[in-house]
């Protein structure tokens, strides 16, 4: 062989080996972990699936990772700086002895074996999720769906805490019923007095409203301490993580207000984060790189009206579209530019019930209009941009059911859910026909969902542990259970690589769904997070699923590592 031919032969090999350095195609040199170690406790020895949560001294960033069937537990060198960090963990019935806090130096090799204890029950009570209450609850399922809607604004602890009587659970539930379903703890609205009473305006739905209130009431005095220094019942827990479900980091990211309420969560095409505050007229951006957030005020249309924001769209070139509730108009936020533009309601259209909630944004180039869910009065409208007019489309007569949200496909035809039946519907953008389709499971109450790149619609059922998926081709509905009692579906997100993600309120835990085989991975979440949009970020294999923390004003990233 000539000096040539090696030569061209070396530089081939090298050529190859780059290729496949930069593709991943060969293993990862090992890592020297920043901070690892074992979980353990006297009553279980070396504990799988606690998280263990590391947040250094000063910082916005908190990480947590895992411990696996062998009770170790490891921070990638990457994710945790030198620097003093806070050591907490999740599980359920168990406390941390310590330590509770460990230095990482430059070497990036620091070790710390964690001791756990039994909780004791009021501890352990702190640590129940909401969908753990309503499973550790005595009582029928009318009894506990009666209640189900309070953990909109609080956990169910703040509840079981109490030691109120029927007549002060009443006086407590009459006066809740004034604030908007944005407020929680740190930011309180009352409802427009237009909204007291919650809609009741007869002496007979008056009464029967009341009658429901009272029953709520006598319920919860029946399961707080109000009898006792403890519960009368035992406390059921759901089981702590295992195989799969262990491999995977978390990033918590500290938003800069306590009021934020990040109900949605959507993930762009560079990673950034964006969301809206659900009580606030904010819409921000974090920058998952630094942690670095930027916000900026959404204009107020309607001072007099109940403000905050709900939903956030991109459209196709990932402007940032909200829909802004009582106040009575979509806005669209330039990116480019840094400004919004807002599209009021046409005032034949408004009323004293106008609630702008839900708006598909995403395929408006197709005609140049913009579906919004009008969800104060169960219709759907429709914005045509240029012009400013406003249509609006009933799909039932009087009584209306619930409607939810709105979504649209690629033609940019209106697809919506039901959440007062068990109904997907869809209106053709160029005819205004109306078609609904029926998901063959009584009372599951479609919520929150998207249209995939196949036109395919997603949603979960609300009323369920399910989630379901219907084929405009086939007109055919399959669904997946979560498998998890009380989880209550609320949103659903499908990334490109054939998996969903299932969401929820109640349970602290998101579901990852392999389509295909029906396979469920199921991840406990650092912290009570209280979940509402499901959202991701597709460009990694598997894709990283983001989602709000909305009462502890932060935002979550799940990272499967398998």
């Amino acid at each position: 062989m000539s000096w040539q031919q090696v030569y061209q032969a070396i530089r081939k090999l090298l050529v190859v080996t780059v290729i496949g350095l930069a593709g991943g195609a060969l293993p990862a040199l090992a890592q020297t972990p920043a901070l690892s170690g074992r979980v353990s406790s006297q009553e279980e020895g070396n504990m799988e699936g606690v998280l263990v949560r590391a947040k250094k001294t000063g910082s916005t960033i908190a990480v947590s990772v895992v411990s696996d069937a062998q009770g170790r537990y490891s921070f990638p060198a990457d994710r945790l700086d030198a620097g003093q960090y806070a050591i907490t963990i999740r599980a359920t019935g168990y406390m941390l002895e310590g330590p509770n806090a460990v230095t990482v130096g430059a070497q990036k090799n620091a070790s710390a074996d964690l001791k756990l204890r039994k909780a004791t029950v009021s501890e352990t009570a702190s640590q129940l999720s909401d969908s753990e209450w309503l499973m550790s609850w005595p009582g029928t399922p009318q009894q506990k769906g009666a209640v189900r809607g309070c953990n909109h604004c609080h956990t169910y602890e703040r509840i079981m805490r109490s030691k109120f009587t029927p007549e002060q659970a009443l006086a407590t539930i009459e006066r809740m019923s004034r604030y908007t379903p944005a407020s929680f703890p740190y930011l309180m609205q009352q409802n427009a007095p237009r909204r007291v009473g919650g809609g009741a305006s007869t002496p007979e739905s008056r009464e029967r409203l009341q009658n429901a209130r009272r029953a709520m009431a006598e319920f919860i005095s029946s399961i707080n301490l109000s009898k006792g220094a403890t519960w009368s019942y035992e406390f059921k827990i759901l089981p702590r993580p295992t195989g799969k479900a262990t491999k995977v980091i978390y990033t918590e990211f500290d938003l800069p207000e306590r009021t934020r309420q990040p109900h949605d969560v959507i993930v762009d095409s560079q990673g950034y984060a964006w969301y809206a505050s659900f009580g606030e007229q904010i819409l921000g951006r974090l920058d998952p790189k630094t942690g670095a957030v930027k916000e900026w005020p959404i204009p107020v249309v309607s001072p007099e009206r109940n403000k905050g924001v709900l939903d956030v769209q991109f459209d196709a070139d990932e402007n940032v579209w909200v829909g802004n509730g009582f106040q009575k108009a979509i806005q669209m936020f330039d990116r480019k530019t840094e400004t919004f533009k807002t599209y009021p309601m046409a005032p034949e259209f408004d009323g004293d019930q106008t609630e702008l909630l839900f708006l598909a944004p995403k395929n408006y180039k197709v005609d140049g209009k913009v579906w919004v869910m009008n969800n104060g009065e169960w219709s759907i409208m429709r914005v045509e941009l240029a012009t400013g007019k406003w249509e609006r489309f009933t799909a039932y007569q009087v009584p209306r059911p619930s409607h939810y949200t709105v979504l649209s496909d690629s033609q940019n035809n209106a697809w919506f859910t039901v959440i007062g039946r068990n109904t997907i519907g869809r209106i053709d953008a160029k005819t205004g026909e109306i078609k609904l389709f029926d998901t063959n499971e009584p009372d599951s109450g479609p919520r929150r969902g998207m249209v995939d790149a196949q036109d395919r619609v997603w949603a979960a059922l609300n009323r369920t542990d399910s989630v379901t998926m219907f084929d405009p081709k086939t007109q055919k509905f399959k669904s997946w259970s979560t498998g998890i009692p009380e989880f209550y579906a609320y949103d659903v997100w499908a990334d490109r690589h054939g998996e969903a993600w299932a969401s929820t309120e109640f349970a602290d835990r998101v579901v990852r769904i392999d389509t295909a085989s029906g396979q469920m991975t199921t991840y406990l979440m650092p912290g009570p997070t209280n979940m509402r949009r499901s959202h991701g970020d597709n460009r990694p294999k598997p894709a990283h699923f983001w989602v709000g923390a909305n009462h502890t004003a932060s935002i979550v990233r799940l990272e499967p590592l398998e």
